[in-house]
């Protein structure tokens, strides 16, 4: 029972840096020592599992893909989901620049973080990282503000974004943000959208089930590769977030669909220092994380 509650707890903190752009649930799950075995129940979930369950053998199957241990943290990462998602939404509406300053400083200290688990940084792995800034720079540049409603691409997000969940460094709400999808999901939270919501979950299981595999095998084979190519794709998408922009098309709603990223001017004076103080809050609290969770972590 004791196990049980402190990974209820370990899949709230999950949950928490889920919502959380820049703070990643694969770090937390990490630095609490259950990344090991999140990825193995993940792996567990596989065409031998399924025909177990389709011959009714429920504890078979339930025992096979390590049922209790992956429930428990889910329970606690919805828990957390539920309890934030109305307060992230107000402070988006209200809080503009603090609250995207904080994600800005976040995911620059989460780039630092991963960069800490490459164990050669070499003349290639430094080219990786350029590719991965170039590339995800170039996309937050040309890609629309806004992204389609679709089922299709709202089953995609989420089969990209919980794809995250195994990617120290990177958070599912960053993929999100990134695909434009980041505050169309809270609203559906905050509603219980229960269409929007229902296929965006079947996208996170299927990427679970398919993405994972190939996220396992690349880390396997690839570390340093993958590591340097994400903090390239992490730095370069914070031109997505960057809340000093330019609208240069409207729909016909009114909403900005193309805009362009500029320098803020002295007119903005106070939005600036906002932004700038919270994302000197946000690489503070990344610090404070890293040093007592993997100091504890270690220390075990």
């Amino acid at each position: 029972m004791n196990f049980k509650i402190s990974l209820f707890f370990k899949g709230m903190l999950m949950g928490i840096a889920e919502i959380i752009p820049g703070v990643s649930g694969g770090t937390l799950a990490f630095i609490t020592g259950i990344y090991q075995e999140l990825i193995n129940s993940i792996k567990s979930i596989n065409i031998e599992s399924i025909r177990v369950l389709t011959k009714f053998q429920f504890k078979k199957f339930w025992t096979n893909i390590n049922g209790s241990f992956l429930l428990t943290l889910l329970i606690g990462m919805i828990t957390s989901i539920l309890l934030l998602s109305r307060l992230i939404t107000f402070l988006l509406n209200n809080y503009n620049f603090q609250i995207w300053g904080f994600f800005f400083g976040l995911i620059i200290s989460s780039a630092f973080l991963i960069s800490k688990s490459i164990s050669d940084f070499n003349f290639q792995n430094y080219c990786w990282l350029f590719l991965g800034l170039v590339v995800s720079g170039y996309i937050s540049l040309v890609a629309p503000s806004s992204s389609p409603n679709s089922s299709f691409f709202i089953f995609l997000s989420g089969a990209v974004a919980i794809s995250a969940m195994i990617l120290p460094g990177i958070s599912g709400s960053f993929i999100l943000v990134f695909l434009s999808k980041y505050e169309f999901i809270l609203n559906a939270l905050n509603s219980f959208d229960i269409n929007i919501l229902s296929v965006f979950i079947f996208g996170c299981i299927f990427g679970l089930i398919t993405f994972s595999r190939l996220l396992s095998y690349l880390f396997k084979n690839f570390n340093d590769i993958v590591i340097s190519t994400l903090i390239g794709f992490l730095l370069g998408s914070l031109i997505k977030i960057w809340p000093f922009y330019e609208v240069v098309e409207y729909d016909l709603n009114n909403n900005p669909i193309y805009t362009t990223p500029v320098f803020p001017t002295t007119e903005l004076l106070s939005e600036i220092v906002y932004f700038t103080l919270f994302s000197l809050i946000g690489i503070f609290m990344m610090w404070v994380l890293e040093k007592k969770f993997i100091g504890i972590s270690k220390s075990n």
